[in-house]
């Protein structure tokens, strides 16, 4: 509703629906072609809030949105009869597995929360050393207070998931993460020991512990991005500031407890019958089975299941042997980061990880760092952790080994004899840490796209982290050979405003355009005139050939790379024909742009008269 009453009240500025011969837009500008110039209300439209700039330039009028140009173009057509000319003017759109889209969304709610998980690992591997040397009792204050800084960020995972997956799908993040927040408020969680039948408006609620899983909040936030899309479109715009956060959270909330309590847990119940009936059937079966798939149960939040046959056989039997078979699940994982630790170079993003949530692991039997940050970025690590926690599992489940007392799985509740027999749960655990360690730096790290090889691979920038406030310069080369000139004196308002962003602009004396960073693909339109590069701190390049080349429609332009492809720097990115272009009356003067200039520190421009391709033109301070 917004796009569209904001579309109309632009329609009306530029004299009207019957007033538009023609209407088509590029990066970030309508671009009409009006039957009379005198209905055009340049000054009414320059006061509008959405509006960044408007400018009259070779017969065409232009009103320069930004960034949402798509959504009040198509909300122009919706609301009128007007015929654009969308197929020349809108990025092409790829088919991409439904695959490559979850595994998308879950790589990006995650990372932002990697350096978190690991230093909150790393906290409570150190009270577990410090409570087993006996320097820290764990009933103390002091104790207490640290452990609650390091459980922090696994309790409250909902709320940090609630907060990145709402990011990921373009949705309110805050909403997001109260709806997370709402599963761990303490009078929901007070309805768990409820002893009265729970119920919302009659429909009975199943009340679970909701921290440290993951998989309800990923449903939730999902059909919360839905519902907020919708309701946006149907509410005044007057309205929605307000209204659609109270509608999302009062749907959501009970959605997701009604729905996932239930179905969550009767999901567990099923897994740990058919588990426990896989060991009746064979306990080297069972193994394989359960050592295979315990780290993906943990993160659906299905191993619940499994607590209260744990509990009972520890209890009656004095040792269980679902606890004997998982723990080969988490030496697995430690494997994988110790294989990830010694392929990666000194200095590599993946080192810098691998290292502290390997010991996060050992010291702790915290493995939640390594599944989400090493194992879900990197398809191959799911087959390996697999194949790691099955060989392990098969062992410890032939050989009976069983868990007999509650512990967390690491390196002290081995000294302490926790488990029995220990000698075979030795040998099941080092074939797990063995095997996937091995397979990891084998294989599992091997093949990776070009974007991914890098994590491997020492840092070419300054390799201080961000997060101490150290300001990390990336590098943006040259695209073209050529004159390079200040952007504010390009001849086109827009780009010479800085309304799209900060950056050069270059003459080119060749016809070919490199890549001027590592990255994806983000932007190709099919008139080819302008490629977007989306590097991997977010960085947004445009690389645009000429001025007004949208109009050419294709013409002298060659396109070698489509929209997702990642490329290297300095990979063949176009060519174009400058005769051409020039004869068809188009300026050659190219803007290098950062479209997203102001989420970043600074740009640093490099002030040259000759450019060559490969030479530094900015730099992004990050």
């Amino acid at each position: 509703m917004k796009f569209e009453n904001e579309a109309k009240e632009i329609v009306r500025l530029v004299g009207g629906e019957s007033n538009i011969n023609s209407l088509v837009h590029c990066a970030t500008r309508l671009r009409f072609e009006l039957k009379d110039g005198s209905k055009f209300k340049k000054e009414d439209l320059e006061k509008l809030s959405y509006v960044l700039k408007v400018l009259i330039s070779g017969g065409q009028y232009q009103v320069v949105i930004g960034p949402n140009v798509d959504n009040y173009y198509d909300a122009i057509l919706a609301t009128t009869k007007i015929q654009g000319n969308k197929q020349s003017e809108t990025m092409e759109t790829e088919k991409v597995k439904i695959s490559d889209r979850i595994l998308k969304v879950i790589s990006g709610a995650f990372s932002p929360l990697i350096p978190l998980m690991a230093g909150s690992g790393m906290i409570k591997a150190l009270l577990t050393l410090f409570t087993t040397i006996g320097v820290m009792s764990d009933t103390g204050s002091t104790y207490l207070i640290l452990s609650a800084a390091g459980n922090a960020c696994f309790y409250f995972m909902p709320v940090f998931l609630g907060i990145t997956i709402s990011k990921q799908l373009k949705a309110n993040a805050f909403v997001g993460g109260a709806i997370g927040a709402a599963l761990l408020e303490p009078n929901f969680m007070g309805l768990i020991d409820s002893v009265d039948a729970v119920s919302f408006l009659g429909i009975p609620v199943t009340p679970i512990n909701y921290s440290a899983t993951i998989f309800p909040i990923f449903i939730a936030i999902l059909v919360y991005a839905y519902l907020d899309k919708g309701l946006r479109k149907i509410t005044p715009q007057s309205l929605q500031y307000f209204l659609v956060p109270m509608i999302c959270l009062m749907l959501m909330v009970p959605f997701t407890v009604i729905a996932f309590g239930p179905v969550g847990t009767t999901i567990g119940n099923y897994v740990s019958d058919f588990v426990m009936w896989l060991f009746s059937l064979s306990g080297t079966l069972a193994g394989i089975v359960l050592g295979a798939t315990y780290p993906f149960l943990t993160m659906l939040g299905l191993h619940w299941g499994f607590t209260p046959i744990t509990l009972q056989n520890l209890d009656l039997v004095g040792g269980d042997i679902i606890e004997g078979v998982c723990v080969c699940a988490v030496w697995a994982q430690m494997g994988i980061a110790l294989g990830a630790y010694l392929k990666a170079k000194k200095h590599s993003k993946l080192k810098s990880i691998a290292g502290p949530t390997f010991i996060t692991g050992f010291f702790a039997g915290v493995t939640e760092p390594i599944l989400y940050s090493i194992v879900m970025e990197y398809k191959r690590l799911m087959i390996v952790v697999a194949i790691g926690g099955a060989c392990g599992g098969a062992i410890a489940g032939t050989l009976g080994v069983t868990m007999d007392a509650y512990v967390f799985h690491n390196i002290f509740s081995a000294l302490v004899m926790s488990y029995s027999p220990i000698w075979a749960y030795a040998i099941a655990v080092i074939v797990s840490l063995i095997v996937a360690t091995a397979l990891t730096y084998v294989w599992g790290l091997n093949g990776l796209d070009a974007e991914k090889a890098k994590d491997l691979l020492p840092e070419n920038e300054t390799v201080e982290d961000t997060s101490n406030g150290i300001m990390r310069p990336v590098e943006i080369a040259s695209p073209l050979d050529g004159k390079e000139i200040a952007l504010k004196d390009v001849d086109d308002e827009v780009f010479a405003s800085g309304v799209t962003g900060k950056g050069i602009a270059i003459i080119p004396e060749n016809n070919t355009v490199l890549s001027p960073a590592d990255g994806t693909v983000s932007v190709l339109f099919p008139s080819k005139h302008a490629v977007g590069i989306t590097t991997k701190e977010g960085i947004e390049i445009l690389v645009h050939i000429g001025l007004n080349t949208v109009m050419l429609d294709g013409e002298g332009f060659t396109a070698f790379v489509k929209q997702g492809d990642q490329v290297k720097k300095g990979q063949k990115l176009l060519e174009f024909d400058k005769d051409f272009i020039t004869n068809k009356g188009c300026s050659l003067q190219s803007p290098l742009i950062i479209t997203n200039a102001d989420q970043f520190k600074d740009i640093l421009i490099e002030t040259k008269t000759e450019i060559r391709t490969g030479d530094i033109a900015m730099e992004v301070i990050v």
